[in-house]
């Protein structure tokens, strides 16, 4: 993230806000959705799968009046392995640094032993920072008896400073939610500039699209194994760009899945991130995949330092 030492333009107008909001939830409730929602554009992937988010993104909302950086946190949830680990610690770290605190919740299910356990990291890692409870997904409550209970039982669970109902997928309530955080946030300068949306370079978005395609168009092990390194990334001409990047499995029956009969798989998953890649670089994309097996990655720290996951002992 930026150090935030840096200002970028002095002409802004009296009583300018801007400030960081972690995003904090369990996994899949819709946070990097709500976060793209937010931004008003792609930033963070998206698949239905939980704990797509594996490491702190930062998305930059930037209007005339004020500027909030959304750190979109991995999951909380209770880690299997040094993978699900170093996402819990990327998820608490961001509250450290917060000016507020969304939670983000999903209405469309009650709340259980999980949704308690993320109440009671909130109540003891906020301090003094104001906390959003935000509940998602009202476009999937059908019944309204069903609606108003489950609101009344995350507001009795988790301490809040506001409450509001959302669908983060349509947009409903959404502007409503903006406005009450940049109101919440203490008066400053900008930081990024204003066309800028996130501090990710290419490469890792290249990565990021190709693991969110793998885990749309694999089986329910796959996803969770997965891992993806851009080893090339070269802008050949204005209208063509050159990528290559490795798909991590941790074994071998894992690199059959992703691959397919005849390798169908692989050219679909192929195919769907170079549209993708494209779009977002207005150039025509070669993409180059290969699988290759890293047997349990996610439980070796050096392995998961080469495929970029840092640690806070790191320098």
């Amino acid at each position: 993230m930026n150090d935030l030492d840096t200002v970028f333009d002095d002409n802004l107008p009296e009583g300018h806000r801007s400030g960081v909001v972690a995003v904090v939830g369990r996994p899949n409730v819709g946070k990097s959705t709500l976060i793209n929602r937010l931004i008003g554009q792609k930033i963070a992937i998206v698949s239905p799968k939980p704990q797509t988010t594996r490491r702190q993104q930062l998305g930059i909302y930037t209007s005339d009046t004020a500027q909030i950086l959304f750190v979109d946190t991995p999951g909380l949830h209770a880690p299997q392995h040094k993978l699900g680990e170093y996402m819990v610690k990327n998820a608490e770290a961001a509250f450290r640094d917060a000016d507020a605190i969304l939670v983000l919740n999903d209405l469309s299910d009650k709340p259980d032993a999980g949704d308690k356990h993320l109440a009671d990291t909130v109540a003891r890692l906020r301090g003094e920072t104001p906390v959003f409870l935000v509940l998602n997904k009202i476009d999937l409550v059908e019944k309204a008896s069903e609606h108003v209970a489950r609101v009344e039982a995350y507001k009795t669970l988790t301490p809040h400073d506001e409450l509001f109902t959302i669908s983060a997928q349509l947009g409903n309530n959404v502007d409503e939610l903006m406005a009450a955080l940049i109101a919440r946030m203490p008066e400053g300068p900008r930081y990024y500039p204003a066309d800028q949306v996130s501090e990710v370079n290419m490469r890792f978005v290249a990565a990021e699209v190709v693991r969110e395609k793998v885990m749309l168009n694999t089986e329910e092990e796959i996803p969770y194994s997965i891992a993806v390194e851009v080893d090339s990334y070269k802008e050949r001409s204005d209208l063509l760009t050159y990528i290559s990047a490795v798909i991590y499995v941790e074994r071998d029956s894992q690199k059959g899945i992703v691959i397919g009969k005849g390798g169908d798989k692989i050219k679909q998953i192929g195919s769907e991130a170079r549209t993708e890649l494209g779009r977002m670089l207005g150039t025509k994309v070669f993409l180059d995949l290969n699988v290759k097996v890293a047997k349990n990655w996610r439980s070796d720290e050096d392995l998961m330092r080469r495929l970029g996951y840092k640690f806070r002992e790191d320098k």
